[in-house]
């Protein structure tokens, strides 16, 4: 199915789907702090929402894989890209109708189930998408043509957590945390009855499109859908090992100690809380004692509680991490049995997948509650959304600039562009808050930062892997820097995270599945899986935030970008010793 000349008809049909990943995704950013005061939750329970919506992601490639393996037809490669994107799409409309259901029930459980449903759709539309993008032109530039998808993706995610803050908040003025609960859920009602209508037209616009091939591959049934029993043993395994690790976390907030821990809570919150929701000041010296008295006992019970529960996450981390590097090793001894999963670039470029989604998600979803402390301005949850729009905006202004390649330009066009298309995505971002009502002044400076991503993109000259390794050693410098610093400079390092995460994803794809051939759709099925890091990193950054403060807890991005860094210099050297070089051409199409 590789060719070497791009469809672009095809080509920009497909990247629709890239829009609604980015806009709902992104909006749950804005859905954690609403929810953590709406439900009364703690930073990991909030964190919740990232974790039902891409462990979904998870579940479904996983489900896709095993039925593969069990049946000996890969579903994707049997039905072809184009129908099942279509059949994510429908599913995902399925989600958005629980999602109208949950707010009637009023039930936070409710809701993440509704996310988990649309994340399920989600998670087919991606296994298909992204190797479907590979195979629209020659594979050596298709990390460019998944940089035109994640440009449009971004255009999502720049927007969402407005439309999200608008309809949560009904407003772009202040609302105090603790008027939340005040609120109502029933503009969601109208979002996600918009949002499902979408996934039904689109779907239908799929179905029907004269430009977008079947995407079936010749050699879907025979030679593609290799048994992977001893891959899909070990992802059983994994994921087993994964609910065993997190079942005490979950079942630790409805034990005796959180029970007391609530009420010891409740009566601080009456003592000092007024019937305005106002802090009240004056305290007479009989509750100032009581009041130190409660702060002990809740210490007493709170701080083995949450090592507790931070040392089932971090186990549940080590499955993962021993799970895939398990993999590797077997694989290496025996290639027999393993599949896509005996290329070692894979195995370690899920691991890549793993904590590239991890870092991305769990900045964008910790964002709120930094920002919320006095160091770093004090925002309201509701005051937060420009710079929430904002660090996914970067990731819209790094993802134009890598889509520029995706075109047949003349070199000294693509130049200029690569300057100016980077500025410009910087004054859309900034312009759809600003017309949304949003203040913006603490923003302008930003542009700096932009200017520094400029300049790393002209010296990576669009090879994929040192993309990957500048822009990796760049994002670990920026979180260093976000953490040993406060105000504004620390806030615009964490922003410039989405810098630098921009491509990341093409990248890593584009390395991962070269030279997989027959295997590049259940290499990508495992790609896929890994996005499961959005599901897991961010509950573990909120759990150690609950327990040493929420800017130290950014340390979890740092190890993450490091990683990072790492594979794209190992897989690089690893690829051209199987005679693969990604590099050479990268540019050409």
């Amino acid at each position: 199915m590789q060719t070497t000349k791009t469809n672009y008809g095809a080509l920009s049909t497909l990247t629709t789907v890239f829009f609604f990943w980015g806009f709902i995704a992104a909006g749950n950013n804005i859905f954690i702090p609403f929810c953590k005061h709406y439900f009364n939750l703690d930073q990991f329970q909030s964190q919740l929402i990232d974790f039902a919506f891409y462990g979904a992601y998870y579940l479904g490639a996983l489900g896709l894989f095993v039925f593969s393996t069990v049946t000996g037809r890969d579903l994707v490669s049997t039905w072809g890209y184009k129908k099942s994107i279509v059949q994510g799409l429908l599913f995902s409309a399925l989600g958005a109708a629980m999602m109208i259901i949950s707010v009637y029930l009023n039930v936070f459980a409710a809701m993440l189930f509704g996310l988990f449903i649309v994340a399920l759709g989600f998670s087919l539309q991606q296994t298909s998408a992204n190797p479907f993008m590979i195979s629209l032109g020659d594979e050596k530039t298709g990390s460019n043509r998944i940089n035109l998808g994640g440009a449009i993706n971004s255009l999502g995610t720049n927007i969402g957590p407005i439309i999200v803050s608008i309809a949560l908040f009904s407003t772009t003025a202040a609302i105090r945390d603790e008027e939340i609960q005040a609120l109502g859920l029933s503009k969601v009602v109208v979002l996600y009855a918009c949002v499902g209508c979408l996934f039904l037209g689109i779907a239908a616009l799929f179905a029907f499109s004269k430009k977008l091939p079947s995407g079936k591959l010749e050699q879907a049934i025979d030679e593609t859908s290799e048994k992977a029993k001893k891959g899909m043993i070990t992802m059983l395994v994994m994921t087993g090992l994964l609910i065993a690790c997190f079942s005490p976390v979950f079942s630790s907030y409805r034990s005796d100690e959180a029970k007391q821990l609530t009420e010891l809570k409740g009566d601080l919150e009456q003592l000092t809380i007024g019937e305005d929701n106002k802090p009240i000041k004056n305290l007479t010296a009989s509750q100032i004692e009581t009041k130190k008295e409660i702060e002990v006992g809740i210490k007493k019970i709170q701080e083995p509680l949450e090592k507790y529960r931070m040392v089932w996450l971090s186990a549940g981390l080590l499955c993962v991490l021993g799970g895939i590097l398990f993999a590797n090793r077997s694989a290496k001894k025996n290639e027999s049995g393993w599949g896509a999963l005996k290329y070692p670039q894979l195995s370690l470029g899920m691991l890549a997948i793993f904590v590239y989604v991890g870092v991305e998600v769990a900045v964008g979803s910790n964002l709120s509650e930094l920002l919320k402390q006095p160091a770093f301005g004090g925002y309201e949850s509701s005051e937060t959304t420009p710079f929430i729009a904002m660090y996914w905006g970067s990731l819209m202004i790094g993802r134009w600039s890598g889509s520029i390649n995706a075109f047949n330009l003349s070199q000294q066009t693509k130049l200029i562009l690569k300057f100016i298309v980077p500025l410009i995505a910087l004054g859309v971002s900034l312009t759809v808050s600003i017309v949304s009502g949003y203040e913006v002044k603490a923003l302008y400076w930003y542009f700096i930062c932009v200017l520094i991503q400029i300049a790393a993109s002209y010296l990576t000259q669009d090879k994929p892997a040192r993309s990957l390794a500048l822009f990796g050693s760049l994002g670990f410098i920026c979180i260093l820097i976000g953490l040993s610093t406060t105000g504004i400079v620390s806030i615009y390092s964490f922003l410039s995270a989405g810098l630098f995460c921009s491509t990341m994803w093409s990248c890593i794809f584009s390395l991962s599945l070269a030279g997989l051939g027959k295997h590049q759709a259940q290499g990508s099925g495992f790609l896929v899986m890994m996005i499961l890091g959005g599901g897991l990193i961010p509950p573990i950054q909120g759990k150690l935030s609950d327990i040493i403060g929420i800017q130290p807890s950014f340390i979890v991005g740092a190890v993450c970008f490091a990683y990072i860094t790492f594979f794209a210099i190992f897989v690089n050297k690893l690829l051209k010793k199987q005679g693969i070089s990604l590099d050479e051409s990268s540019s050409s199409h």
